[in-house]
């Protein structure tokens, strides 16, 4: 199997900045868990972040989906980006989304906003065996249980939409929200 080379497929910042003014980008989302022997559910992974106006909150794991990339590619980049190389992720050959979140540079479109751009991820529940540990702007990487999550996302203590991202996997997995 042929790599794609990605790594050229960074944007320049102005370029960025100028695609996310003319075009939806894409992104994925990754809702870490620990499973226990029959595959329920036991820990919900998020990771502590500040974000650019100074504030700190919980998210998923995320981000972009670079040019020629599959999406299951994508995933696990992120993954390993941000919980480090040995947090193992479990993701299907073809992996299929919990949800299809649009976001919106406008907020009340969609329970989704991003005040950047406007942007359409795909969102995973990803199960995690290895050693995890926050890798680059993570302050943190706690593991909760998935009423503990639950309860997190209700109160609003997760930026930009992370908290129903949150809700809507565990609805995924069967636990009541």
């Amino acid at each position: 199997m042929n790599e794609t080379e990605t790594t050229g497929a960074w944007l320049s910042r102005e370029d960025l900045e100028d695609a996310r003014d003319r075009l939806p980008m894409l992104y994925v989302h990754a809702v870490p868990v620990r499973v226990d022997d029959r595959g329920q559910v036991t820990h919900v992974g998020l990771l502590l972040r500040a974000d650019s106006d100074g504030g700190i909150g919980q998210e998923v794991v995320g981000g972009r989906v670079l040019y020629h990339e599959r999406i299951r590619d994508a995933l696990l980049r992120h993954v390993e980006a941000d919980l480090g190389p040995m947090a193992l992720p479990r993701i299907p050959l073809s992996p299929q989304p919990f949800t299809v979140a649009e976001f919106f540079p406008t907020p009340g479109v969609t329970p989704f906003h991003d005040s950047r751009q406007h942007a359409v991820s795909l969102a995973f529940v990803v199960a995690v065996t290895g050693d995890c540990r926050p890798q680059q702007d993570a302050l943190d990487l706690s593991w909760v249980t998935p009423e503990e999550a639950a309860s997190l996302a209700a109160r609003g203590e997760m930026p930009g939409s992370h908290g129903v991202l949150v809700r809507q996997a565990l609805a995924h997995v069967g636990y009541p929200v």
